[in-house]
């Protein structure tokens, strides 16, 4: 492109070449250099997108914890998603951050997905929809919303090399949708590409993707980052469409770029656009020219105050603390309302009049509230749903703990342990040279900490001592650690093991994401004092990746620079009852009680970046325990604490299922206030729920020897495909949730209109801006306010085109009320892409399904 004309020309002009290539990689690990001739502050970015976790990967400041993804979009209300955007843009500005990296809109394709927490839904139509709300809600607000990951990165198996082999039918009305709409509808003004090759090329270098589709079709304007260390070649990707490289300061750009540029393999018009993105950026943010996010600095001060009144902050003031009571009441409501029940026979749930109650299982006392990797955030505070219902049920309520959920060991509560030199909650950390030479000693609040990625350290240790007084009574103590390297533990200073830990897999990043863990029962004296040393081994990744065939990376590889990433945590538990004594002590109380909730779920184990799940069963004996709880009880309730699909061979034994989800720091209290009828859980599901592992559209996550992962699914994928036949019955279908209203629907009818083109060759008849538009009666027939979701369903009469979801609107409606819902269908579900001719084709007609999920449908109208 020419500068000479453009707004931003005077500005690059300025600039030599090595500066302008000097902006386009990051300064850190989530900074931008700035540049104080042309006026352009130092940008930051930070995770996201269930909270704003700041500049530091693990511990930091005190930042809110939101409910994950699912319950957002669980929700299906534009207005909360709305909503959500808003106050994670407050977050930002409370700590000096411009671009918030998230939503994630990839689709949950496959259920073993790891990360699938941090997606909305299975849906494209869903999930766009939601994206966009949220970015409205961010970016109204000041600040950067960044979609990712640019695409096909539905699983996380060797996510660095597979390569999505997907058609570019299913690419175009699928995957790529969610980021056409969240463009369209909303104007993102970032978007990250992703680590996997899309049908053979890298995301990072794929020019039909990002320069003929999302930059060419689309006209977008914003900029293309990569995913941390995703860049794998220089001139590929920067004449591919990627404007800026993270993190920094190592990476292929660089020197690399500017010798790219004087060789003539990058022309340097191709650098000024990757600037002129980035200043846009900057511009849309306040962070070019006078004032604005960031000319002060990047503090994160300003937490604010407990009582949720104005504060005091680098620009913006007002912004409520993490733990204020404005913050309480919204993080409660926003996990309420996501949450689904699937089942509830007899109206049990409500726990209203309910005296007595036995509540039961891990996750009732650790509760979880978020899922595992860079989603995780450092909270003030999670509660749990023992405290919850504690909290309303006061003496009547008798908590039990459950059977083991865990295969890992995990870092200590701080609580247990103690600095032995301050005598503060946390652990005392010794950092040591290469030579043994101390180069810092301090105390840590948390029991996990990150080395060599984002600490500051110039020299980087070479070994770290933990010291901490446990606060433990004589006895059996489960202690160990998570790192890669050489353990060497010591009690009262006398060595007690050793442990050499690891790294496996083929995932730098898997220091940080998930470490080796090493942990065994020791018996110890009451309060005793713990050392442990972790002397850190290199790990040469060039070595390693070598070792399989199907990998073959460039030189300039981002992948090379990351070094030995270490998340570092230190374990120790006191040893609990067994499996078995805990389903006994269980039957018991659910016995006594006669009504019991039994609490079950998933952990950061199974529901993480950079790990698939290979089984949809709960981990553990969850699954007995429900059974025999059942049994034991007159009534009996399960709360799924978890984001994703898992089986449930108990269902009919049991009278109630709620899905809770990831529900964020008020989680316990959501849940609480769901079960005890104070709020109402008036989600739907937004992924289909298989009946049996392997039993959906698409299971496998795992490439094979070429490192290729198939879509065979193609279009059809969720509950398109089941809906097709492609999977057995599911047990539970997208959209379905009961709430606690009850609901009769009349006779659905298109609303009239004036016809005229078809967007994205949509039908006329009854459309509006080209697509259908339907309305409906419904009448709440219970005697409680509930809210209803209308959801519509488009089933083309053209072969081989699958059900869509086309539109939804929500009522919330007074008992006994009838009320009309229209539903504005999308017309870009109204379209098919034509691969003979390389366009977009209008569908013919077909049928709407007016439906409460696709398992309900409730009436039927006919297309022309």
């Amino acid at each position: 492109m020419s500068i000479g004309n453009h707004p931003f020309g005077p500005l690059i002009a300025q600039l030599p070449l090595e500066e302008k290539v000097h902006l386009l990689t990051g300064e850190t690990a989530f900074t931008l250099p700035g540049n104080e001739t042309i006026g352009l502050a130092p940008l930051a970015f930070s995770d996201g997108p269930t909270g704003v976790r700041g500049l530091k990967f693990i511990g930091g400041d005190a930042v809110a914890l939101f409910p994950n993804a699912t319950l957002i979009s669980g929700s299906w209300d534009d207005e909360l998603a709305e909503e959500v955007g808003h106050m994670l843009s407050e977050e930002a500005h409370r700590q000096s951050i411009h671009v918030v990296l998230g939503p994630t809109v990839n689709l949950h394709r496959s259920p073993l997905g790891g990360r699938l927490f941090e997606a909305y839904s299975e849906d494209p139509y869903l999930t766009g929809r939601t994206a966009a709300a949220y970015v409205r809600g961010m970016q109204g607000n000041g600040t950067a919303a960044c979609l990712k990951h640019l695409v096909a990165n539905e699983s996380e198996t060797l996510r660095n090399f597979m390569d999505s082999r997907v058609s570019e039918t299913a690419l175009r009305e699928v995957y790529l949708l969610p980021f056409e709409m969240a463009v369209e509808d909303a104007g993102a003004w970032s978007i990250m590409a992703a680590y996997n090759d899309i049908n053979g090329i890298s995301a990072t270098e794929n020019s039909h993707i990002t320069e003929e589709i999302v930059k060419g079709e689309w006209g977008w304007d914003g900029l293309l980052m990569s995913d941390w260390f995703a860049t794998k070649r220089t001139v590929e990707s920067a004449n591919g469409g990627l404007d800026l490289v993270m993190p920094g300061p190592d990476g292929p750009w660089g020197e690399r770029l500017v010798a790219a540029v004087r060789r003539g393999d990058v022309a340097e018009a191709t650098v000024d656009e990757h600037v002129v993105r980035l200043l846009r950026l900057a511009e849309r943010t306040g962070g070019l020219g006078a004032g604005g996010l960031g000319t002060d600095g990047l503090g994160t001060d300003g937490l604010g105050t407990d009582d949720g009144g104005a504060v005091a902050s680098p620009f913006k003031a007002g912004v409520p603390a993490p733990d204020s009571a404005i913050r309480k009441e919204q993080l409660r409501r926003i996990a309420a309302r996501g949450m689904v029940l699937v089942k509830n026979e007899g109206g049990i749930l409500p726990l209203e009049g309910v005296d007595t109650l036995a509540l039961v299982g891990r996750h009732a006392i650790a509760t979880q509230d978020m899922g595992g990797g860079s989603a995780q955030v450092n909270p003030p505070y999670q509660s749990t749903v023992a405290e919850g219902l504690s909290e309303r049920l006061g003496g009547g309520l008798t908590v039990v703990d459950g059977v083991g959920v865990r295969n890992r060991p995990v870092a200590a509560d701080p609580a247990f342990v103690t600095d032995p030199i301050t005598g503060e909650p946390g652990l005392r950390v010794t950092y040591l040279a290469a030579d043994g030479r101390e180069i810092d000693s301090a105390h840590e609040a948390g029991t996990a900490l990150t080395i060599g990625f984002d600490d500051g350290r110039a020299e980087p240790p070479a070994a770290v001592v933990i010291s901490a007084v446990l606060e433990n009574g004589a006895g059996p103590v489960r202690l160990g650690g998570i790192g890669a390297g050489r353990w060497t533990f010591a009690v009262d200073g006398e060595e007690v093991a050793t442990a050499q830990l690891g790294f496996s897999g083929s995932d730098p990043g898997e220091g940080v994401l998930r470490p080796p863990a090493y942990a065994e029962l020791r018996d110890l004296p009451e309060r005793a004092n713990v050392s442990a040393k972790l002397e850190f081994e290199p790990v040469d990744w060039r070595e390693v990746l070598g070792r399989n065939p199907a990998i073959k990376l460039a030189e300039e590889s981002h992948l090379l620079t990351t070094g030995s990433f270490n998340l570092v945590g230190f374990v120790a538990e006191a040893a609990g009852r067994t499996d078995e004594e805990a389903i006994a002590a269980a039957e018991d109380a659910a016995r006594a009680a006669g009504t019991a909730v039994v609490v079950v779920g998933l952990t950061e184990e199974d529901e993480t970046e950079a790990s698939d799940k290979q089984t949809l069963a709960l981990p553990g004996r969850q699954d007995e325990l429900v059974r025999r709880v059942a049994a034991a009880a007159e009534r009996t309730v399960v709360v799924v604490n978890a984001a994703t699909p898992v089986l449930m061979p108990w269902l009919a034994d049991v009278d109630a299922v709620l899905i809770a989800g990831l529900p964020g720091q008020e989680g316990g209290h959501a849940i609480a206030a769901v079960l005890t009828g104070e709020a109402e859980p008036t989600g739907r599901l937004v992924t289909t729920y298989p009946a049996a592992d392997g039993a959906s559209p698409a299971w496998e996550v795992t490439p094979d020897a070429a490192l290729r992962l198939h879509y065979t699914d193609g279009s059809a994928v969720g509950y398109r495909g089941w809906h097709a036949g492609n999977a057995p019955e599911p047990l539970f279908w997208l959209g379905h949730g009961l709430g606690y209203g009850s609901w009769e629907y009349g006779e659905a009818r298109l609303v009239p209109s004036s016809g005229g083109a078809a967007t994205g060759g949509a039908p006329t008849g009854g459309a509006t801006g080209g697509a259908p538009m339907v309305e409906v009666e419904v009448t709440n027939t219970s005697s409680r306010p509930s809210r209803e979701t209308v959801q519509v369903y488009f089933m083309p009469a053209e072969p081989g085109q699958p059900v869509r979801l086309a539109g939804y609107a929500g009522a919330d409606v007074a008992p006994g009320e009838t009320v009309t819902v229209t539903v504005a269908c999308d017309p870009r579900l109204f379209r098919r892409w034509d691969e003979a001719a390389a366009g977009w084709a209008p569908l013919g007609s077909g049928e709407l399904l007016v439906a409460r999920g696709l398992g309900d449908v409730r009436a039927q109208v006919s297309l022309p």
